[in-house]
């Protein structure tokens, strides 16, 4: 098992099945994935976290109605050439720089079984290397990009991590929940005791939520093979952790930045809101509209 974890991590698990029932009747045709951010759909800030990590490789796991996620990072030969027929260059640039960014492949989930169900159909493509998994739902803002941080931090700990944040205690049961310790050297990286899915608050063991950002070991591959489905019918991922922390050592790592959860409707407004002010060529005539709304 060592020496999994002492292994380059080149390839990123992006589970993309998903139905996207929260954005109703938005998602009722398209992916929710696909939903944009001010001028990008929200899979391609996460596909861009990756790539500014030094990931190489993207393994999208998508479902039935999400053609629109391999279209979005292939090349589209017809709008290329209509873009360079009329001289639009910045534009053209930009379309073939999405097809460019990164080597994709993509694995079909054909039921809709949860998290580590999605993980695990990614099985044969992962191969006998340690991998990450980015949830698109989470669009985390910093400098240092999230998995960025977490592979540092599995370089050093040579264990797998998953990313974590505080969240109120009274949304703890929406999330998988750590109980660890902090390390002493560094107090943003807890060594993991116990992983719970989705606790009532009074047995919450913290309030640190496990974030959608994992590296993890190929020996998590077996152990979802063989956990059984939670009352929903779904194999979770936190459950499969909990099996592996009885063989070797998890962390924590309670990242640097601001996460938008963009899966569902305010968290998503608040990103676009958020990346629109950002913007050089927005931001300034966004943020005079906004004080118009607040006299």
């Amino acid at each position: 098992m060592e020496q999994h974890a002492t292994r380059a991590v080149r390839k990123a698990v992006f589970p993309a099945a998903g139905l996207g029932t929260r954005f109703l009747p938005a998602t009722k045709a398209q992916p929710k994935e696909m939903l944009p951010l001010v001028d990008k759909p929200i899979i391609q800030y996460v596909v861009e976290e990756a790539v500014a990590s030094g990931l190489t490789k993207i393994i999208i796991v998508t479902g039935r109605g999400k053609n629109a996620i391999e279209d979005h990072f292939d090349v589209s030969y017809e709008l290329e050439h209509w873009l360079a027929e009329r001289g639009k260059e910045d534009l053209l640039e930009l379309v073939r720089g999405v097809s460019r960014m990164i080597t994709v492949s993509y694995v079909r989930q054909g039921e809709q079984l949860g998290l580590g169900h999605a993980v695990l159909m990614a099985k044969d493509l992962v191969g006998d290397e340690p991998f990450a998994v980015m949830l698109g739902d989470d669009i985390i803002d910093n400098d240092i990009p999230c998995m960025r941080q977490m592979l540092d931090v599995f370089e050093r700990e040579h264990a797998p991590v998953v990313a974590v944040h505080r969240v109120p205690r009274a949304e703890v049961s929406s999330y998988g929940v750590i109980a660890g310790e902090p390390l002493q050297e560094d107090d943003r990286v807890y060594r993991v005791s116990d992983l719970v899915e989705k606790p009532s608050i009074d047995q919450a063991p913290s309030d640190l939520a496990i974030i959608g950002r994992y590296i993890l070991t190929p020996d998590i591959f077996p152990i979802l093979e063989q956990t059984p489905r939670d009352a929903r019918g779904e194999i979770q991922l936190t459950n499969a952790l909990r099996r592996l922390l009885e063989q070797r050592p998890i962390v924590g790592y309670r990242f640097a930045g601001v996460r938008h959860d963009a899966g569902n409707k305010l968290g998503f407004l608040k990103a676009t809101v958020e990346f629109a002010l950002k913007r050089p060529d927005l931001g300034a005539p966004f943020r005079d509209y906004l004080r118009t709304l607040c006299p």
